[in-house]
């Protein structure tokens, strides 16, 4: 009987008895597995890394020519207007889209808040106003034969690129708004081409020069990165572009976002337009004919996947300051132009190649 009682008892305390040792199954990773996995996760960081390096060797070649306040910012100016552009062709690539269209839009944006106000003589303010609807539309038309007819974006804004442009040169008659006009009659529509000074001596001279469109693009880059890190839209942006089918099972609408995403875009063209009529002091049909391949650069070589799902807007804003060092650097060493592009081409193809290096972190 002893034994029968003390079996029971026995058995209960084998299974209440807490294992002194948890098995533990851990894969070791090499440093360069480590290194893959962190770019995995903070795609920006490659693009950092290149545009200190970029900056580090030409301030050292050039000195105090290229490495001063003033001149560092003046590479901020010159890429607002990509930087900007840019952010609106980060919200597509991200969704695994492309828009060829962001050119046209900024330019014809630009041009009808110019005619608007010279041809029609509505106030300014008002004109600007319907420029950024203007581009808000047709992002809006993208968006709907991308999300809604299932037509391949690459597809729909090369074909809206060319009705864009053509539109533009119709509308405008390929003429060009005077700055000495824009300054004496509306002043508001170079106001992001206004600068100011940061550290200046009390002559006024020296320091970092900063324009009200370098600002916007700065606080434009910051609010996108926010957004799409930490709203619920931002991350159905991210899922969408990652595998749509995945997302819209898990309750995403996909259509919608998609919808959204063009629109925005075409809403930053829109205001990139804006930027430009401040940079350049005039309204030029002609201007910013590039503007779509220049703002794709920038976003290949801020390490933000073609492939749609991983990237943040922060790595383009570097992959536009890297070209801008670039082009300033080699035009200070005082060599010839046809090496910014073969350097730019080369960083390019070596983006691509460490995005799909990086991709192997994922699989």
């Amino acid at each position: 009987m002893a034994t029968e009682t003390q079996g029971p008892q026995g058995f209960e305390a084998a299974l209440t008895r807490k294992p002194e040792a948890v098995a533990e199954f851990t894969q070791r990773r090499s440093p360069v597995q480590q290194a893959r996995h962190l770019l995995h996760q903070t795609p920006s960081l490659v693009p950092l890394i290149v545009l200190v390096v970029s900056i580090s060797i030409f301030g050292a070649l050039l000195g105090q020519k290229f490495f001063s306040a003033f001149t560092l910012t003046l590479i901020l100016q010159q890429v607002a207007i990509v930087g900007i552009v840019g952010a609106a062709q980060t919200l597509v690539v991200l969704t695994a889209g492309i828009d060829l269209s962001v050119g046209a839009i900024m330019v014809l944006s630009s041009v009808v808040m110019g005619q608007f106000t010279f041809r029609y003589g509505i106030p300014a303010p008002l004109s600007v106003l319907c420029g950024l609807g203007v581009g808000a539309a047709i992002g809006f038309v993208n968006g709907t034969l991308v999300a809604r007819m299932k037509l391949p974006p690459f597809i729909v804004t090369l074909g809206m690129w060319q009705i864009v442009l053509a539109a533009n040169f119709l509308y405008s008659r390929n003429e060009t708004i005077r700055s000495q006009d824009i300054a004496a009659e509306a002043q508001i529509l170079q106001f992001f081409g206004s600068t100011f000074r940061i550290g200046a001596d009390e002559a006024g001279r020296g320091g970092a020069v900063f324009t009200y469109g370098a600002v916007l693009l700065i606080v434009l880059v910051l609010l996108i990165a926010y957004v799409l890190r930490q709203t619920a839209w931002g991350r159905h942006v991210y899922a969408v572009g990652d595998d749509p089918e995945a997302a819209e099972l898990a309750g995403v609408q996909t259509k919608t976002v998609l919808v959204t995403v063009y629109t925005l875009s075409g809403l930053i063209c829109a205001l990139a337009g804006w930027v430009m009529i401040g940079r350049l002091g005039s309204v030029s049909p002609t201007a910013g004919q590039f503007a779509n391949i220049e703002s794709i650069t920038a976003v290949v070589i801020g390490g933000i996947s073609l492939f749609g799902g991983r990237g943040s807007v922060l790595g383009m804003l570097f992959g536009a300051l890297i070209v801008g060092v670039f082009s300033l650097g080699l035009k200070l060493m005082g060599t010839d132009p046809q090496w910014t592009y073969l350097l730019i081409g080369i960083l390019i193809i070596a983006a691509v190649a460490v995005d799909q290096w990086i991709r192997k972190a994922a699989a």
